[in-house]
């Protein structure tokens, strides 16, 4: 019997077609749906058969060559046939879309298994933030099991592998369908030559925590993300592991405050300097800088220090340090600072308000 003809669908296929066509079918065919119905139970052996093998690229392609041995290609979960010696009803009875779901969930389980990703969180104080450099995270990781070097088994005297009996098949039911898969414990053999791990009872991994040195790049904000590559939760059956992602918070600062790659910072002056002219130190990141402050200085005037701020991720190149000068009155004056006050303003009376509405 011609698989696609059976199916009813054309040679070039898709997949998605013969899903639609073996569900159409499976749904008219289906024992429970014809219960005690010979026929239709055979029928529906045959189009379990063709989607096994048209849905498989490797199987359909020998099947489209001719092979004469494309009927000797372990399936991963065999169709074996019925058994109606159990009655099943109810909640008991599968479904089209329980058996499904079993075999391609038995198919995803197959092969390597990429580790998961880890996340962890750094804090880090503004001026290490900004400084950038090596740090230490502290992890607790799936890694591969030592006892085993992650293969999950042991060597051992050889002898009858008692989870098939020796035979080499394992056999499930769904309902009245009856499936067989090789055994995942002698690999199909029926012999073994090995036995589960017992450190880590064959799950391939074990929990260890560690200590990792994080390199973080010079000027990360709040909120940035460092990947360590490999440093996730290692891999099952050889598969790959996960990365490391490590958030970087970082705290506030108590004088500076950051826009983009610049900083800024508020400076109080003195009446006479803001007046007088002066030359000023403000903190920066690499410690003090001098500031020039010019005569008639305004209160909120703003001066840029070239290259004082954060080293940029993208090209290296610092931001600048943007100072705010801010006018600080003294708190009491003596008689004699009243006076040569009084004496200032007789001498300038400029209306310095003049600019605002009236």
């Amino acid at each position: 019997m011609d698989f696609y003809i059976l199916l009813g669908i054309e040679r070039g296929a898709t997949l998605n077609d013969i899903k639609r066509a073996y569900k159409r079918l499976a749904r008219r065919y289906h024992p429970d749906i014809n219960p005690g119905d010979r026929t239709a139970a055979a029928q529906f052996r045959q189009i379990a058969e063709a989607y096994e093998t048209l849905s498989d690229p490797d199987r359909r392609r020998r099947y489209d060559s001719g092979d004469p041995d494309r009927s000797r290609v372990d399936p991963t979960f065999g169709f074996e046939g019925f058994d109606f010696s159990v009655s099943v009803s109810g909640s008991s009875a599968p479904t089209f879309g329980d058996l499904f779901a079993e075999v391609f969930r038995q198919r995803s389980h197959e092969g390597p298994e990429r580790g998961a990703d880890l996340h962890q969180t750094l804090s880090l104080p503004f001026e290490a933030a900004m400084r950038g450099g090596q740090h230490q995270v502290a992890i607790t990781r799936h890694d591969a099991c030592r006892a085993c070097l992650g293969t999950g088994r042991l060597q051992a005297a050889e002898s009858r592998c008692l989870h098939c009996h020796g035979g080499g098949v394992v056999k499930s039911a769904r309902g009245h369908m009856v499936f067989s898969k090789p055994c995942a414990h002698c690999g199909g053999s029926g012999r073994q030559a090995q036995v589960r791990c017992p450190v880590c009872g064959g799950a391939q991994i074990e929990v260890r925590a560690e200590t990792l040195g994080i390199q973080v790049p010079a000027g990360l904000s709040d909120g940035a993300r460092v990947r360590v590559p490999g440093k996730g939760h290692s891999g099952r059956s050889g598969g790959g592991p996960g990365d490391l992602y490590v958030t970087v918070r970082v705290e506030t600062h108590p004088l500076f405050r950051r826009e983009g790659d610049d900083l800024h910072l508020v400076v109080p002056i003195a009446v006479h300097e803001a007046a007088l002219g002066a030359k000023i130190e403000v903190p920066s990141l690499e410690g003090h800088a001098r500031l020039r402050v010019p005569p008639g200085t305004q209160s909120g005037q703003r001066f840029r220090l070239r290259e004082r701020g954060v080293p940029s991720l993208r090209d290296g190149r610092r931001g600048d340090l943007v100072v705010e000068v801010r006018l600080a009155l003294p708190r009491m004056l003596d008689e004699r600072s009243k006076e040569l006050l009084r004496e200032f303003g007789r001498l300038h009376t400029e209306d310095v308000r003049k600019e605002i509405g009236r």
